[in-house]
């Protein structure tokens, strides 16, 4: 197998154009072409966990945080980031990371936390906009339902739960063919009036050229004459965090021991605002830019990382603000992609790492 299959299916669940600005998910190191039979997934890449991947014989290491994340200056071995490189560079070890872009999709990092929290059918705390396009192309009544059929298995035509979504209007076409034409209708510098469909179909960006590509194979027509139009509406399965509602309401104290259980290492919250709790946001990583948005879907309490000492005061008797570490709420990301790895390819090693990443120890 070569490790542009592995990219494919991770960019497949994850596209690149869904990650943050600031983000560097991407092949980081390693050629494309290059084959391989074992790949290390990890949530982060340390110098340990590249002498995990040489000892077990893993061509590839597959990780949640990017190793190369800011610009690299030099090469020296100066921290435990650059002997890692270095190491994967000398050994040939292919680095690829899957950051934001992973926890931007419904079924990424932020489904598996629900999962765990036991919560059902989550929902995107903000959903992004400006990833939606409309693509309207113009089709004989004949071949309305191949091209259709063409554009859905390409990734068009998806809207929530529902799949081959489509708007389909009638109208008559006309056009001329000059003397360079090769036309699969009508006469060369003749008017051919031709009974058409309008054929409307929302198609996310980063699946428009594949969408493009099969709507030109497919459409019986020379020249085909299609227009794109940018959407405003927010993406409802793409986007930052995720809320829900427990099947009970709980109390605050048993649900706080619950994510310690669940989560481990140590549990920060603010004081609780109400005595049982029902709906439950959070976001994986470091998500306390969400939590005004956590409290405008009326959310009880808000699990996230990395909030700062004043942060806990926006909590301002209106919201349950719980810390739970970086790494805990993120831990399980290193299984979620191990497992999406195993269906995709169930006569494919992959591997998870025996080396735990957490820079914080606790007393």
């Amino acid at each position: 197998m070569q490790i542009a299959e592995i990219i494919r299916v991770l960019e497949d669940w994850a596209p690149l154009a869904y990650q943050e600005s600031y983000d560097n998910s991407k092949l980081l190191f390693g050629q494309k072409e290059s084959e391989l039979d074992q790949v290390l997934v990890s949530l982060d890449i340390t110098e340990a966990i590249v002498d995990e991947a040489l000892q077990k014989g893993a061509q590839m290491i597959v990780s949640h945080h990017p190793l190369i994340f800011g610009g690299l200056k030099s090469l020296t071995g100066k921290n435990d980031a650059e002997r890692a490189l270095i190491k994967a560079i000398q050994n040939n070890i292919a680095i690829y990371a899957l950051h934001t872009n992973l926890d931007n999709v419904s079924s990424g990092v932020n489904a598996e936390i629900g999962r765990r929290l036991g919560i059902a059918n989550p929902k995107i705390l903000a959903p992004r906009t400006g990833i939606l396009k409309k693509l309207v192309v113009f089709v004989p009544n004949s071949s309305v339902q191949s091209l259709s059929e063409a554009l859905w298995a390409a990734g068009a035509g998806n809207i929530g739960n529902y799949d081959q979504c489509s708007f389909r209007s009638e109208g008559k076409g006309t056009f001329r063919a000059s003397a360079k034409a090769n036309p699969s209708i009508g006469e060369i510098g003749s008017l051919h009036q031709e009974e058409e469909f309008r054929l409307e179909v929302l198609v996310e960006e980063a699946k428009l050229s594949g969408v493009l590509k099969a709507m030109q194979l497919n459409h019986p027509y020379e020249e085909v004459a299609y227009e794109i139009y940018a959407i405003e509406n927010a993406h409802q399965e793409i986007g930052s965090g995720m809320y829900g509602d427990l099947a009970e309401a709980i109390s605050s104290e048993q649900f706080l021991k619950q994510i310690k259980q669940t989560f481990g290492g140590v549990v920060r919250y603010t004081q609780a605002h109400k005595d049982e709790i029902k709906r439950i946001a959070w976001c994986g990583g470091s998500g306390s830019f969400l939590l005004s948005r956590a409290k405008a879907i009326g959310a009880d309490l808000f699990l996230s990382s990395d909030f700062k000492y004043h942060q806990f005061f926006e909590a301002d008797n209106q919201i349950l603000i719980a810390d739970i570490g970086h790494y805990e709420n993120e831990q399980y990301t290193i299984g979620l992609i191990a497992e999406y790895l195993r269906k995709k390819f169930p006569n494919f090693a992959v591997l998870l790492t025996e080396n735990s990443t957490n820079p914080i120890n606790y007393l």
